[in-house]
């Protein structure tokens, strides 16, 4: 590195292109110290088993006289595929959810098809009105900030609860767990649960009314968490979850075929993480999932270094998708590079439920905890209540 100031962690791989790192004197990192908790906390091995049939037992018990008894989403990638082959092989009754925002690759959705297919899971898809999308997402683009998936994010959480009132079920089974996706960084991506934010953003750079876009408000999100009872279960943390077996055992046993990179079943999120996010904002997501693996144990320091050497991706493969997002949003390649000149922000310059005093108020009152919860939920899942409860202002 030219930069006299770089540093880079002696445990995981995570440097100072993450504003938020520190090292402690060992020149270990907060990142990857943050993680180890997280696994910690995780349930132990000896109680995994007991924890899992328990869980199953109340999924099956609250699934009686329904089609089914959960929902899962679904992405064609390798953990939301793994789930699906495990709840079936637990005995379970899912129903596959998919949310179509219009950049699923050609192979995400035969990986989808195939592997539901092959585990006679029935599917329910979602499709967004493209022209809402299309414009929320260049909103995202005109507000420079790093976090432009976060659409996409908020409106499969939303599909999936709404699907499940729908339904009248309880359980939502989700690919999310600690072991390989619980070491983040907030200035990278932040904002996911927070429909005010996303609402913010839209009313300064869109144009086009989002009528139809899945969406969670503060009064939503309290009837189906804590009137309906509907529960986010990770479900991977219920087991040992080793990527690569899981990799293995879904291409051995459902035909599922890999991608290039983690979250490569979307071309906008290929696009995203190869093209804009390390020329605009310096930050490279594959050390994010590589420093992960490394702290769980799944792969060595040294393997996650040697894949950080290789290129993102090649010149001529840049090139083609930034052709086909430009085309597919309505741009031009003058119009991308502008946003691209534009200075960067985050999600702290902006209007956003973290901001409102209520938010104080709900951390003194948080209703009580359901039952049965899940014993280690997603770091971020304690966004979905925290940033919801301030739009209370706007309800009331």
């Amino acid at each position: 590195m030219d930069n006299p100031e770089y540093r880079i962690c002696l445990r995981c791989v995570m440097d100072t292109t993450d504003p938020g790192i520190e090292f402690d004197e060992q020149g270990v990192c907060n990142r990857c110290k943050t993680h180890e908790i997280r696994i910690r906390k995780m349930p132990r091995a000896e109680d995994r088993e007991r924890l899992l049939n328990e869980l199953v037992a109340n999924i099956k018990a609250s699934g009686v006289g329904k089609d089914y008894d959960c929902l899962i989403g679904v992405s064609g990638g390798v953990d939301s595929t793994y789930v699906a082959w495990l709840v079936k092989s637990l005995g379970l009754r899912p129903l596959a959810v998919h949310m179509d925002n219009g950049w699923d690759s050609n192979l995400a959705v035969e990986n989808i098809e195939h592997c539901l297919k092959a585990l006679s899971i029935d599917l329910f898809t979602n499709v967004l009105d493209w022209d809402e999308f299309r414009d929320l997402q260049l909103s995202f683009l005109k507000a420079s900030t790093p976090d432009a998936e976060i659409p996409t994010d908020h409106a499969i959480l939303a599909t999936l609860y709404h699907r499940a009132a729908q339904l009248g079920l309880k359980y939502i089974l989700y690919g999310a767990n600690v072991r390989t996706e619980g070491l983040s960084v907030p200035t990278w991506s932040h904002g996911h649960y927070d429909w005010k934010y996303i609402r913010s953003l839209h009313a300064r750079f869109g144009c086009t009314p989002l009528r139809t876009f899945p969406h969670l408000t503060l009064l939503d999100y309290f009837r189906l968490r804590h009137v309906l009872r509907i529960q986010f279960v990770n479900v991977l943390d219920y087991i040992d979850y080793q990527k690569s077996d899981a990799m293995a055992t879904i291409q051995r046993e459902l035909g599922w075929r890999p991608y290039d990179q983690k979250h490569h079943e979307s071309i906008y999120t290929r696009f995203y993480q190869n093209y804009i996010l390390p020329r605009k904002f310096g930050a490279e997501k594959r050390k994010l999932h590589l420093a992960t693996l490394v702290v769980s144990g799944q792969i060595t320091r040294e393997q996650a270094l040697a894949e950080l050497a290789s290129p993102l991706a090649s010149p001529e493969e840049l090139r083609r998708d930034k052709l086909y997002a430009c085309k597919k949003l309505g741009i031009t390649e003058d119009q991308l590079a502008n946003i691209m000149a534009e200075a960067p922000r985050t999600f702290w310059d902006y209007p956003s439920y973290e901001k409102s005093p209520l938010m104080k108020l709900y951390r003194l009152f948080r209703p009580l905890p359901l039952p049965a919860r899940t014993p280690c939920r997603h770091p971020e899942a304690a966004d979905t209540e925290n940033t919801l409860i301030a739009d209370t202002a706007d309800k009331l």
